[in-house]
């Protein structure tokens, strides 16, 4: 399954766009889902074309520089809502090196599984910071536009899927007989909902 062509072919049946412009919303929205580097992007919008399914204009920048702006086909449109409508099920097992590490955890002494949980808690809360940043910059709902409506709901999902494995890696911690210092982590959560609290009592 190429899931590749069908993010592209979303995309540029929102708006027409540039391969840099893919490329952008990638690193700035889809990355939270889905990953893909240039070095696959521009190979995948060459075969869209060969296939019909999206088409592009070239447009003049400056005085030489040139772009390509793709626009997606009738034909593109139809296989993208084809794809859109399937329901295919539960997606495989996402591959997690740390946890095939725990999974090994016999050969692990307690200073060092105190290590990677410690390590892999703070990457956790420093993504999980970071999303929270982001889902806060959000205008209301009713002001959102689609795109900012998309990103809203997956960062949100993302949210929750790190507050989840941060709560699984306190509770292998505990299991372990280990602690986590992940207390500077929570401290600044914590100043953060009482600035946005105390910014929304102002603006109220």
């Amino acid at each position: 399954m190429r899931e590749l062509k069908y993010t592209i072919l979303g995309l540029v049946n929102r708006a027409p766009a540039s391969g840099y412009d893919i490329a952008k919303t990638f690193n700035d929205s889809v990355s939270n889902f889905w990953n893909a580097k240039h070095s696959q992007i521009y190979p995948e919008l060459k075969h869209l074309v060969e296939e019909g399914l999206v088409e592009y204009r070239i447009e003049i920048q400056g005085e030489k520089l040139e772009k390509k702006m793709y626009t997606i086909t009738e034909k593109g449109r139809t296989e993208f809502l084809k794809w859109l409508y399937r329901d295919d099920g539960l997606p495989p097992q996402q591959k997690d090196a740390f946890r095939l590490r725990i999974y090994f955890n016999e050969n692990l002494s307690r200073e060092k599984m105190y290590e990677l949980l410690n390590t892999q808690c703070a990457r956790r809360w420093e993504h999980l910071l970071e999303l929270e940043q982001m889902y806060t910059a959000f205008p209301p709902a009713e002001q959102m536009s689609q795109d900012q409506f998309s990103d809203h709901l997956l960062i949100h999902g993302g949210i929750l899927r790190e507050r989840a494995y941060i709560q699984w890696l306190n509770e292998c911690a505990e299991i372990f007989g280990v602690t986590i210092d992940d207390q500077p982590y929570r401290d600044i959560q914590r100043v953060r909902r009482e600035q946005q609290g105390s910014s929304g009592s102002a603006e109220a």
